[in-house]
């Protein structure tokens, strides 16, 4: 049984990457975890994904471009202000300007330099670099 579908779907990208697999199957599908592929697809951490109705929750299947390193769910999901983004920078990401904190927002989902520019704070979901 799965708890979070989200850190799931991360785990499975991590793993394939590290396994030099170049492409993933990630079940269930869901909105935030779409929102997620997409940030990532605007990166170039992916290259493309699809989503496939199955009848049984929907599966994304993934293709992996060369950059990713590691990826994965903030666990718990801590509460951000707008001006405290770079505590959370040093502590997941290796060097600054150097791969993305993934922000929920009341304006939607994003990555942390647009939340810092649209001046919101939010909840940390994942990271990638």
């Amino acid at each position: 049984m799965q708890n979070d579908p989200l850190s799931d779907a991360l785990s499975r990208i991590n793993n394939a990457a590290m396994a030099g697999r170049r492409e993933v199957i990630i079940r269930p599908a869901s909105k935030l975890i779409g929102r997620v592929l997409k940030i990532m697809q605007d990166h170039a951490y992916i290259e493309e994904f699809e989503y496939i109705e199955n009848g049984r929750g929907g599966i994304f299947k993934v293709r992996l471009g060369p950059s990713i390193n590691k990826c994965g769910a903030i666990k718990p999901r801590f509460s951000v202000k707008r001006d405290e983004m770079e505590k959370f920078e040093s502590r997941y990401l290796p060097a600054q300007d150097f791969g993305i904190l993934i922000v929920t927002t009341n304006k939607g989902v994003m990555t942390h330099t647009d939340a810092k520019k649209m001046g919101v704070g939010g909840k940390l979901l994942a990271y990638v670099y």
